[in-house]
């Protein structure tokens, strides 16, 4: 396993994390399962916090627009990496499988961040339920960068447009979810938010509940 100081430059392009994720990276007997969507911070956070007892692996980021596939491909690597490691952690929320995920991580006896999905832990779950946003639609850095292998195909936009306000039509505003304070990002997130015709409400983050799951 690599340090990840050796990570290259390909190996955490967007579209690696999205269709590939990321093989294990790091010394430490304490691995980290999470979401290919995750990498850069999981990483980030190791490093500013000289995490250096944790080893990361992420899966792909695209099984979140099949959320049915996730408890399984998480089974599957806590099955392939449990005797090489003392602990596992699981950086996912629900993320839209319906508790299975968490029933999964119970049954496998393996710690999982508790939130629904990284929005939530991002905002904190502290203040998060509280603000009631049904209408609401979020981004991350992750997904902004991402905008349109994630939400304007697959929804069909690119080809039907017109479908536009059957998805979005009851949204009232777009929130970004800012985890890094780059402007760039705030651009696209700009631009996202006209495309789907909706105010944007930026909000600065960092790393949120992640952090704290990950020096606990």
């Amino acid at each position: 396993m690599s340090d990840i100081s050796r990570i290259s430059g390909e190996a955490l392009t967007d579209a690696n994390l999205r269709d590939r994720g990321l093989a294990q990276t790091g010394t430490g007997k304490t691995l980290v399962i999470a979401c290919g969507a995750l990498a850069r911070e999981v990483l980030a956070i190791i490093r500013l916090n000289g995490l250096d007892h944790l080893t990361l692996t992420c899966l792909p980021a695209i099984l979140h627009n099949d959320p049915a596939k996730i408890p399984a491909a998480v089974e599957r690597a806590i099955d392939e990496h449990r005797a090489d490691y003392d602990h596992i952690l699981i950086a996912y929320g629900d993320c839209g499988t319906g508790g299975l995920l968490q029933a999964l991580c119970d049954k496998k006896g393996v710690t999982m961040i508790d939130a629904p999905h990284c929005y939530a832990f991002f905002d904190g779950m502290d203040q998060f339920p509280d603000r009631d946003e049904p209408t609401t639609y979020y981004l991350t850095d992750f997904l902004a960068r991402q905008f349109d292998a994630f939400v304007w195909k697959p929804l069909g936009l690119d080809r039907y447009p017109d479908l536009l306000h059957a998805y979005f039509g009851n949204y009232e505003k777009l929130v970004y979810l800012a985890q890094t304070d780059d402007p760039a990002l705030t651009e696209i997130a700009k631009t996202c938010a006209a495309r789907l015709e909706l105010p944007l409400e930026r909000r600065f983050t960092g790393y949120g509940d992640l952090d704290r799951f990950l020096r606990t």
